[in-house]
């Protein structure tokens, strides 16, 4: 019975879809099919139990599958270990990352990354929609927000301040705000997920929550365009200072009401499994926190944070 075959079924078993399995897989649906049945033939027994609308374990399957499950852990957390005492860095890294983080900030740190550990392959998915491990072809997920999901393994890169910015030739067309009442007189710019408008920006004044209800005319469901925007002077913008980082380092944008400060966020390295905690990711994981680590103390010492 090949390895390979077993990684199969207990892919099925986990998405209860051979064709689900085989997308996560990157391989054909047939090939996937075929590699079931081979186990089965083995075995001598149905894993699983098909109809035309849904696909589920057998009694034997239930009984089988957890110790298979059990003995690949196994192996992969021998070869990994292996790897680790020879310091060898290598294998496919498949990382998703939100659309103006990724494009802006993390890309030109993994091209870094890859020439620093030339054995190391990327496959990137950028993209602002939720991510689902066992759905996307992806194993690791950069998020912003604190890890609620009790089923994934997760670790902090780093605290976020967010900020509110606009363009310099925005303030000098209309007006610089001084205070938050002020705000709901300028041209707001919302990021939209899930058809939410995020528009209500909730501030600390005083010790005290305040929420500023905004109007614009701009809002859009990738961060990346909402940074454009600001960048060109079309509003004011709620975004994550590490978003904006080298905007404001380039003097592309400037704090607006820097003395209130919007409620902060949290940046974090997610995974389904353990499985996926390889030498590669662990260092890209030590990488990513000395690269925000560093960014973060040039804001601090240009005065922007």
């Amino acid at each position: 019975m090949l390895l390979d075959d077993l990684y199969v079924v207990l892919k099925v078993a986990e998405m209860k879809s051979i064709t689900a399995a085989a997308e996560s897989l990157d391989m054909q649906t047939a090939t996937a099919s075929a590699a079931v049945k081979r186990v089965e033939k083995n075995l001598g027994i149905e894993l699983f139990i098909r109809t035309t609308r849904q696909l589920r374990l057998s009694p034997a399957g239930e009984k089988y599958l957890p110790h298979c499950q059990q003995a690949m852990q196994t192996l992969e957390f021998a070869k990994q270990n292996i790897k680790h005492d020879l310091d060898i860095v290598d294998g496919e890294i498949r990382l998703a990352v939100s659309s103006d983080l990724g494009r802006n900030v993390i890309l030109p740190w993994l091209d870094e990354f890859l020439d620093i550990h030339p054995n190391v392959t990327l496959k990137l998915h950028m993209s602002d929609s939720n991510i689902d491990f066992y759905r996307d072809s992806v194993d690791l997920a950069l998020r912003y927000g604190a890890l609620s999901d009790v089923n994934l393994y997760g670790f902090k890169i780093c605290d976020i301040p967010r900020i509110l910015c606009a363009a310099p030739a925005y303030l000098k067309k209309h007006g610089r705000p001084t205070t938050l009442d002020d705000l709901q007189r300028h041209n707001g710019l919302f990021y939209q997920l899930h058809d939410v408008i995020h528009d209500v920006w909730l501030f600390n004044d005083e010790g005290k929550e305040r929420k500023i209800k905004m109007s614009g005319n701009r809002a859009g469901n990738d961060g990346d365009l909402v940074r454009r925007w600001c960048v060109q002077g079309k509003g004011i913008a709620a975004k994550s200072s590490l978003d904006m980082a080298n905007d404001l380092l380039d003097n592309r944008v400037e704090l607006v009401l820097p003395e209130f400060s919007l409620k902060p966020t949290e940046l974090w390295l997610v995974c389904p499994s353990r499985q996926s905690l390889t030498p590669a990711v662990r260092l890209l994981r030590e990488f990513l926190t000395a690269k925000c680590e560093a960014k973060f103390t040039q804001l601090q010492q240009s005065g922007l944070l």
